[in-house]
């Protein structure tokens, strides 16, 4: 039996890498999905990789950076399937890269709000949909750069460790709602942000970033979204409030 069978699955950033990997892992669980963001021929391509095995999907273009945005994606979704049960707050983006006493304030509000700002409003507006049918499981796409700092990357190393501070903050207020709230923490993934970055390529850069990680490679947005599986799903029932890594050992140094 599948794991998810008649769950309502929202995922944002859907269109590519662990935002895809993860809609499709919810719809192989019997899940029907809602597929949001800013990329629609990218939010296109994961429906129809999802209606082409015989799942239920449909792309909603959201900019999470809009509040309004945010909340009409949430009421699409409850209009198009009748409830929420699960979402997966993944959109972001890296930023530019400087110290902290160069980062340009614009990159900084840009990064902040599409971060953490982004997924505020989701939460904002799926947990009282969830508090309309019993509950629910949110997780948050942190990253390993949510529990460590990391040289010119201020803005993403915030919003990354202010998202657990709210994934663990709303853990606690909604414990005993039937909604719980978590976050991944990946290391670096094998994603098109990556390869936009150059960070693919074998380069010096390329093999310090691997070599960050005890198992010597980058993951894959497929092993991340199976974590994500996981926690939505009710054999982690008791867990909530947790930042899981999934981070080939990165951390563990």
């Amino acid at each position: 039996m599948k794991g998810l069978d008649g769950k309502v699955a929202l995922v944002t950033g859907a269109g590519s890498g662990i935002g895809r990997a993860t809609a499709i892992a919810f719809s192989r669980e019997g899940a029907a999905v809602v597929v949001a963001d800013v990329d629609a021929d990218g939010g296109a391509e994961t429906v129809d990789s999802i209606e082409a095995v015989g799942g239920r999907a449909m792309y909603v273009a959201t900019d999470v950076s809009d509040e309004a945005a945010v909340s009409a994606l949430v009421a699409r979704c409850t209009e198009a399937y009748g409830r929420l049960d699960i979402a997966c707050n993944n959109a972001g983006i890296g930023g530019g890269s400087a110290p902290t006493g160069d980062y340009l304030t614009e990159e900084w509000d840009r990064v902040i709000s599409i971060n953490l700002t982004g997924a505020f409003y989701c939460m904002r507006y799926e947990i009282p949909a969830m508090l309309q049918t019993g509950g629910g499981a949110i997780v948050n796409m942190s990253s390993i750069l949510g529990t460590v700092g990391f040289a010119n990357a201020p803005a993403y190393v915030a919003a990354k460790h202010g998202l657990i501070g709210l994934t663990k903050t709303a853990a606690i207020e909604y414990a005993t709602s039937g909604i719980r709230v978590n976050a991944i923490c990946p290391g670096f993934i094998a994603t098109p942000l990556l390869e936009g970055a150059g960070l693919l390529e074998e380069s010096p850069v390329h093999d310090m970033l691997v070599g960050l990680h005890p198992m010597q490679r980058f993951g894959t947005s497929e092993e991340v979204a199976e974590a994500v599986v996981w926690l939505s799903s009710d054999v982690a029932s008791f867990v909530t409030g947790h930042a899981m890594l999934v981070d080939g050992g990165y951390t563990a140094r």
